[in-house]
């Protein structure tokens, strides 16, 4: 399921990483890696607010469709 749809708050755990190397790479370097912890802070406007590794990441919601949890 893509991490947009994940409810408020719920821990996730990133199962896979999706889009091109360059996407990828991006992701992987804000710490979206197959097996951390993830959680969705807020959606506003399809833009969503999401805490990984301790930080809070905004991203658009096409980004965050990349992102299988």
């Amino acid at each position: 399921m893509p991490l947009i749809f994940a409810e408020l708050n719920e821990e996730n755990i990133v199962k896979k990483i999706g889009g091109n190397n360059e996407t990828k790479h991006h992701l992987e370097n804000l710490g979206f890696v197959p097996g951390s912890l993830v959680s969705v802070v807020t959606k506003n406007n399809g833009n969503i607010i999401v805490s990984v590794k301790d930080s809070r990441v905004a991203m658009s919601k096409e980004l965050a469709k990349k992102i299988m949890i």
